[in-house]
C-alpha cells in the first residue's frame, strides 16, 4: 500500500530585499495510510511552511513529494481533491447558519443541491451538529465551531486530513471531545491525519507517531515511547524532556505558559 505522504529533499527558500531565508532545508518524510502523525517543532523550525507546501498553498523551492497518491508539483489539483485542510484560524462565515455553511461547501465541491443537502445531514449527524444546523455560526462555542471546521473539510470524503493546531483556545472538555473525534476518523474511516500542535500532551495522547522538525529539517521521529526512551532516558519520561533534548527549546505553547520570574 503506497504511503499517504512521501517527501524527499523538500525545501522552501524565501528571498527578501536584504537576505535569503531557508525556511525548510530538506524534509524527508513518510506518513503511512491510516496513521495519526504528530508534526512538532519549536517556533521557526519550518513546521508551518512544510504544512503549507503539503497542502498546495505554497510551492516548494526544490525536492519531491507525493500526497494522497498525487505528485505535489505536477498535479496539485489532484492533491487538493483528495485532502481536507482545517486551518488554525478556521474559515466560517459568522452571519450564516451551520446548515447554509455546510451546504455551500458541498456546492463548491460540485455536489447537486440535493446531494449537498444530504451530505450536510450526514456530516451533522457524524460530528454532533444536528441540533445546531439552524444556528448562526457566530453563535457557536469554540468547540462547536471547530467541529464545523472539520465537517467542512470532510465534505468530499478525503482520505487525508490536515489539522493545523485544531484545539488552540479550546477548554479542556472541548479538547477531549475533539480528541475523540480525531480517533474516530482514524478508527472508523481509516483516515490519515496530519496533526500540528504546540500541545505536547495532545501529541502524546493522539499521535501514532511523531516527527519533530528543527532548523528546517527532520530532527527526530518515532513513537512517543521511542523518543522518550532515546532522548529522555525512559519510555515513561515526559515528552517535553525528549523535545527539549532534541531541539534545545520548548514549544511556543510551553513558552507562553511558563511563569516568568520577577
Amino acid at each position: 500500500m503506497p504511503a499517504a505522504i512521501h517527501t524527499a529533499g523538500l525545501t522552501r527558500t524565501f528571498r527578501t530585499k536584504n537576505r535569503t531565508v531557508e525556511a525548510v532545508r530538506g524534509i524527508d518524510l513518510t506518513v503511512e495510510q491510516g496513521e495519526i502523525l504528530g508534526f512538532l517543532g519549536p517556533n521557526g523550525a519550518g513546521k508551518t511552511t512544510t504544512l503549507r507546501m503539503l497542502t498546495t498553498l505554497l510551492p516548494p523551492t526544490s525536492g519531491t513529494a507525493t500526497v494522497a497518491g498525487h505528485d505535489l508539483i505536477a498535479d496539485p489539483k489532484g492533491v487538493r481533491e483528495r485532502i481536507g485542510y482545517v486551518a488554525q484560524s478556521g474559515g466560517v462565515d459568522p452571519t450564516v447558519s451551520v446548515r447554509e455553511e455546510l451546504t455551500t461547501q458541498g456546492r463548491l465541491y460540485r455536489l447537486s443541491r440535493s446531494e449537498a443537502a444530504r451530505r450536510t445531514e450526514e456530516l451533522a449527524g457524524e460530528l454532533g451538529l444536528t441540533a445546531l444546523l439552524d444556528r448562526p455560526c457566530g453563535a457557536l462555542s469554540g468547540g462547536q465551531r471547530r467541529r464545523l471546521d472539520i465537517a467542512m473539510a470532510l465534505t468530499h470524503s478525503p482520505a487525508l486530513l490536515f489539522l493545523d493546531e485544531p484545539t488552540t483556545g479550546l477548554d479542556p472538555g472541548s479538547r477531549a471531545d475533539l480528541w475523540q473525534l480525531i480517533r474516530r476518523l482514524r478508527d472508523h474511516r481509516g483516515m490519515t491525519v496530519f496533526l500540528t500542535t504546540h500541545y505536547l500532551d495532545e501529541a502524546d495522547a493522539l499521535a501514532d507517531r511523531l516527527v519533530i522538525v528543527d532548523d528546517g529539517r527532520v530532527a527526530a521521529q518515532g513513537t512517543s515511547a521511542e523518543l522518550k526512551r532515546t532522548y529522555a532516558g525512559a519510555a515513561d519520561a515526559g515528552l517535553q524532556d525528549a523535545f527539549i533534548a532534541i531541539t534545545g527549546r520548548r514549544t511556543q505553547r510551553e513558552e507562553e505558559e511558563t511563569p516568568v520570574a520577577v
